[in-house]
Protein backbone atom coordinates (compact mmCIF):
# COMPACT_ATOMS: atom_id res chain seq x y z
CA UNK A 1 0.00 0.00 0.00
CA UNK A 2 1.89 3.33 -0.86
CA UNK A 3 -0.90 5.80 -0.05
CA UNK A 4 -3.88 6.22 2.36
CA UNK A 5 -7.01 7.89 0.28
CA UNK A 6 -8.02 11.23 2.99
CA UNK A 7 -11.72 10.61 3.76
CA UNK A 8 -14.10 13.39 4.03
CA UNK A 9 -16.19 12.02 6.72
CA UNK A 10 -12.79 11.44 9.24
CA UNK A 11 -12.04 14.95 7.80
CA UNK A 12 -8.83 14.18 6.85
CA UNK A 13 -6.13 16.33 5.14
CA UNK A 14 -2.64 14.89 5.23
CA UNK A 15 0.12 17.35 5.82
CA UNK A 16 3.01 16.83 3.20
CA UNK A 17 5.04 19.63 4.40
CA UNK A 18 8.14 18.24 6.12
CA UNK A 19 9.46 21.06 7.40
CA UNK A 20 6.26 22.29 8.94
CA UNK A 21 6.04 18.71 10.26
CA UNK A 22 9.78 18.56 11.66
CA UNK A 23 8.80 21.75 13.54
CA UNK A 24 5.74 20.89 15.05
CA UNK A 25 7.71 17.57 16.51
CA UNK A 26 10.61 20.31 17.57
CA UNK A 27 7.72 22.12 19.46
CA UNK A 28 8.15 18.81 22.23
CA UNK A 29 9.47 19.82 25.05
CA UNK A 30 10.32 16.57 26.66
CA UNK A 31 12.55 18.21 29.29
CA UNK A 32 9.02 18.58 31.30
CA UNK A 33 9.22 15.02 32.17
CA UNK A 34 6.83 13.06 29.79
CA UNK A 35 8.21 9.52 28.52
CA UNK A 36 5.41 8.70 26.25
CA UNK A 37 4.30 10.63 23.95
CA UNK A 38 0.82 9.86 21.52
CA UNK A 39 0.13 11.03 17.58
CA UNK A 40 -3.40 11.41 16.91
CA UNK A 41 -4.40 10.55 13.40
CA UNK A 42 -1.30 9.87 11.67
CA UNK A 43 -2.25 9.36 8.32
CA UNK A 44 0.66 7.80 6.44
CA UNK A 45 3.03 9.00 9.00
CA UNK A 46 4.75 12.61 8.35
CA UNK A 47 4.92 13.41 12.06
CA UNK A 48 5.14 9.18 12.93
CA UNK A 49 8.75 10.16 10.74
CA UNK A 50 10.12 12.61 13.22
CA UNK A 51 8.39 11.56 16.61
CA UNK A 52 10.30 8.07 15.92
CA UNK A 53 14.00 9.28 15.54
CA UNK A 54 13.21 10.62 19.02
CA UNK A 55 13.00 7.59 21.30
CA UNK A 56 15.80 8.60 23.36
CA UNK A 57 13.50 10.97 24.56
CA UNK A 58 10.26 9.34 24.28
CA UNK A 59 8.71 6.62 23.14
CA UNK A 60 5.87 7.46 20.63
CA UNK A 61 2.47 5.87 20.33
CA UNK A 62 0.05 6.25 17.57
CA UNK A 63 -4.07 5.99 17.34
CA UNK A 64 -6.11 6.03 14.25
CA UNK A 65 -9.53 5.02 13.65
CA UNK A 66 -9.28 4.77 10.02
CA UNK A 67 -8.65 1.13 8.80
CA UNK A 68 -6.50 2.35 5.79
CA UNK A 69 -4.32 4.42 7.76
CA UNK A 70 -3.55 1.67 10.29
CA UNK A 71 -3.04 -0.81 7.71
CA UNK A 72 -0.59 1.16 6.58
CA UNK A 73 1.20 2.50 9.50
CA UNK A 74 1.58 -1.30 10.70
CA UNK A 75 3.45 -1.73 7.54
CA UNK A 76 5.47 0.91 7.67
CA UNK A 77 6.30 0.90 11.19
CA UNK A 78 6.30 -3.33 11.87
CA UNK A 79 8.30 -2.90 15.34
CA UNK A 80 5.72 -0.68 16.97
CA UNK A 81 3.64 -3.90 17.81
CA UNK A 82 0.63 -2.45 20.15
CA UNK A 83 2.03 0.90 20.30
CA UNK A 84 0.20 1.13 17.35
CA UNK A 85 -3.72 1.61 18.62
CA UNK A 86 -6.50 0.68 15.87
CA UNK A 87 -9.29 2.83 17.38
CA UNK A 88 -11.12 6.47 18.49
CA UNK A 89 -9.14 8.96 20.42
CA UNK A 90 -12.53 10.47 22.19
CA UNK A 91 -12.79 6.84 23.31
CA UNK A 92 -9.50 5.85 24.08
CA UNK A 93 -8.73 4.51 27.69
CA UNK A 94 -5.14 6.57 28.76
CA UNK A 95 -4.89 4.24 31.97
CA UNK A 96 -5.04 1.13 29.91
CA UNK A 97 -1.59 2.63 27.97
CA UNK A 98 -0.74 5.44 30.04
CA UNK A 99 0.29 4.87 33.54
CA UNK A 100 1.87 8.05 33.81
CA UNK A 101 2.43 11.72 32.11
CA UNK A 102 2.38 11.89 28.43
CA UNK A 103 1.97 14.19 25.77
CA UNK A 104 -0.17 14.63 22.62
CA UNK A 105 0.48 15.65 19.47
CA UNK A 106 -1.54 15.79 15.86
CA UNK A 107 -2.35 17.13 12.59
CA UNK A 108 -6.07 16.91 14.00
CA UNK A 109 -9.22 16.56 12.35
CA UNK A 110 -10.89 19.97 12.55
CA UNK A 111 -14.15 18.68 12.20
CA UNK A 112 -13.94 17.04 15.95
CA UNK A 113 -11.01 19.23 17.06
CA UNK A 114 -13.21 20.51 20.02
CA UNK A 115 -14.15 17.18 21.59
CA UNK A 116 -10.42 16.46 21.28
CA UNK A 117 -9.32 19.63 23.46
CA UNK A 118 -12.72 18.83 25.59
CA UNK A 119 -10.62 14.81 26.19
CA UNK A 120 -7.51 16.45 26.66
CA UNK A 121 -8.95 18.52 29.41
CA UNK A 122 -10.53 15.38 31.10
CA UNK A 123 -7.29 13.61 31.25
CA UNK A 124 -5.16 16.49 32.47
CA UNK A 125 -3.70 14.98 35.13
CA UNK A 126 -1.83 12.96 32.77
CA UNK A 127 -1.59 15.14 30.03
CA UNK A 128 1.44 17.25 30.30
CA UNK A 129 2.01 18.96 26.67
CA UNK A 130 -0.33 18.89 23.34
CA UNK A 131 1.03 20.08 20.44
CA UNK A 132 -1.60 20.22 17.77
CA UNK A 133 -2.70 21.32 14.53
CA UNK A 134 -6.02 22.74 13.98
CA UNK A 135 -8.23 25.46 12.14
CA UNK A 136 -6.43 28.71 12.56
CA UNK A 137 -9.66 30.39 14.32
CA UNK A 138 -10.34 27.55 16.54
CA UNK A 139 -6.33 27.95 17.33
CA UNK A 140 -7.20 31.70 17.80
CA UNK A 141 -9.64 31.03 19.84
CA UNK A 142 -7.78 28.77 22.56
CA UNK A 143 -5.09 31.22 22.92
CA UNK A 144 -7.33 34.28 23.18
CA UNK A 145 -6.90 36.56 26.11
CA UNK A 146 -9.84 38.34 28.00
CA UNK A 147 -10.88 41.47 26.70
CA UNK A 148 -10.58 39.49 22.70
CA UNK A 149 -14.05 38.76 20.63
CA UNK A 150 -11.88 35.42 20.29
CA UNK A 151 -12.19 35.30 23.77
CA UNK A 152 -14.93 32.29 24.81
CA UNK A 153 -15.82 29.27 26.98
CA UNK A 154 -12.96 26.97 24.83
CA UNK A 155 -10.26 29.61 26.03
CA UNK A 156 -11.29 29.73 29.77
CA UNK A 157 -11.82 26.27 30.27
CA UNK A 158 -8.17 25.69 28.32
CA UNK A 159 -6.42 28.45 30.44
CA UNK A 160 -7.76 27.29 33.66
CA UNK A 161 -5.62 24.11 33.39
CA UNK A 162 -2.46 25.31 30.95
CA UNK A 163 -0.41 27.71 29.34
CA UNK A 164 -1.62 27.98 25.87
CA UNK A 165 0.68 29.43 22.92
CA UNK A 166 -0.24 30.02 19.35
CA UNK A 167 3.10 29.03 17.35
CA UNK A 168 2.63 29.54 13.99
CA UNK A 169 0.38 29.13 10.53
CA UNK A 170 0.44 26.74 8.23
CA UNK A 171 -1.24 27.35 4.23
CA UNK A 172 -3.69 25.31 2.56
CA UNK A 173 -1.16 24.27 0.01
CA UNK A 174 0.82 22.12 2.71
CA UNK A 175 -1.57 19.68 2.85
CA UNK A 176 -3.31 16.53 0.62
CA UNK A 177 -6.38 17.34 -0.28
CA UNK A 178 -5.58 21.09 0.96
CA UNK A 179 -8.49 22.18 3.30
CA UNK A 180 -10.66 25.58 2.45
CA UNK A 181 -8.99 27.42 5.30
CA UNK A 182 -5.57 28.09 6.95
CA UNK A 183 -4.32 26.21 9.55
CA UNK A 184 -2.87 27.12 12.70
CA UNK A 185 -0.39 25.02 15.00
CA UNK A 186 -0.53 25.65 19.06
CA UNK A 187 1.09 23.93 22.40
CA UNK A 188 -0.64 23.67 25.53
CA UNK A 189 1.53 23.11 28.58
CA UNK A 190 0.00 22.12 31.87
CA UNK A 191 0.38 25.07 34.52
CA UNK A 192 0.30 24.12 38.39
CA UNK A 193 -3.13 24.47 39.15
CA UNK A 194 -4.44 20.90 40.50
CA UNK A 195 -8.07 21.81 40.94
CA UNK A 196 -10.24 25.34 40.92
CA UNK A 197 -10.65 27.16 43.79
CA UNK A 198 -14.28 26.78 43.39
CA UNK A 199 -17.15 24.15 43.02
CA UNK A 200 -15.88 23.44 39.49
CA UNK A 201 -18.98 21.92 37.96
CA UNK A 202 -20.65 25.49 39.06
CA UNK A 203 -17.73 27.09 37.70
CA UNK A 204 -18.12 24.98 34.08
CA UNK A 205 -22.08 26.27 34.43
CA UNK A 206 -21.15 30.02 35.12
CA UNK A 207 -18.42 30.29 32.17
CA UNK A 208 -21.31 28.37 30.12
CA UNK A 209 -24.13 30.99 30.61
CA UNK A 210 -21.82 34.02 30.76
CA UNK A 211 -20.93 33.13 27.20
CA UNK A 212 -24.02 31.76 26.13
CA UNK A 213 -25.06 35.37 25.96
CA UNK A 214 -21.91 36.93 25.27
CA UNK A 215 -23.56 40.30 24.37
CA UNK A 216 -25.30 40.89 27.98
CA UNK A 217 -23.59 41.88 30.96
CA UNK A 218 -23.43 39.01 33.15
CA UNK A 219 -25.61 40.40 35.90
CA UNK A 220 -28.26 39.22 32.86
CA UNK A 221 -26.28 36.56 31.83
CA UNK A 222 -26.22 34.39 34.84
CA UNK A 223 -29.52 34.98 35.75
CA UNK A 224 -30.44 31.07 35.07
CA UNK A 225 -28.24 30.52 37.37
CA UNK A 226 -28.16 32.97 40.25
CA UNK A 227 -31.55 34.46 41.01
CA UNK A 228 -31.18 38.50 40.57
CA UNK A 229 -32.09 39.45 43.93
CA UNK A 230 -29.30 37.28 45.32
CA UNK A 231 -26.83 39.23 43.24
CA UNK A 232 -24.24 40.87 45.32
CA UNK A 233 -23.01 44.71 44.24
CA UNK A 234 -19.57 42.78 42.94
CA UNK A 235 -18.68 44.89 39.49
CA UNK A 236 -18.18 41.76 38.09
CA UNK A 237 -21.38 41.49 37.58
CA UNK A 238 -21.50 44.51 35.50
CA UNK A 239 -19.07 43.37 32.80
CA UNK A 240 -19.62 40.50 30.04
CA UNK A 241 -18.13 37.30 30.07
CA UNK A 242 -15.02 38.08 27.33
CA UNK A 243 -13.92 40.60 30.38
CA UNK A 244 -13.39 37.86 33.05
CA UNK A 245 -10.14 36.04 33.69
CA UNK A 246 -10.22 32.52 35.00
CA UNK A 247 -9.72 33.73 38.13
CA UNK A 248 -12.42 36.25 38.00
CA UNK A 249 -15.02 33.57 37.11
CA UNK A 250 -13.55 31.38 40.64
CA UNK A 251 -14.24 34.35 42.38
CA UNK A 252 -17.35 34.81 40.95
CA UNK A 253 -18.42 31.02 41.38
CA UNK A 254 -17.52 30.93 44.95
CA UNK A 255 -20.28 34.31 45.59
CA UNK A 256 -22.69 32.50 43.92
CA UNK A 257 -21.87 29.19 45.49
CA UNK A 258 -22.25 31.42 49.07
CA UNK A 259 -25.39 32.39 47.60
CA UNK A 260 -27.19 30.00 46.42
Amino acid sequence: MSTVRAKKHLGQHFLNDKSAALRIVDALQPELGFKQVLEVGPGMGVLSDFLLTREENYQTWLIDVDDESVGYLANQYPNLGDRLIHGDFLALDFSQHFPDSLAIIGNFPYNISSQILFKILDERQKVIQMVGMFQKEVAERCVAKPGNKEYGILSVFLQAYYEVEYLFTVKAGAFTPPPKVLSGVMRMTRNERVTLDCDEKLFWRVVKAGFNQRRKTLRNALSAVIPKDRMTDNPLYELRAERLTVSDFENLTNEIAAAL
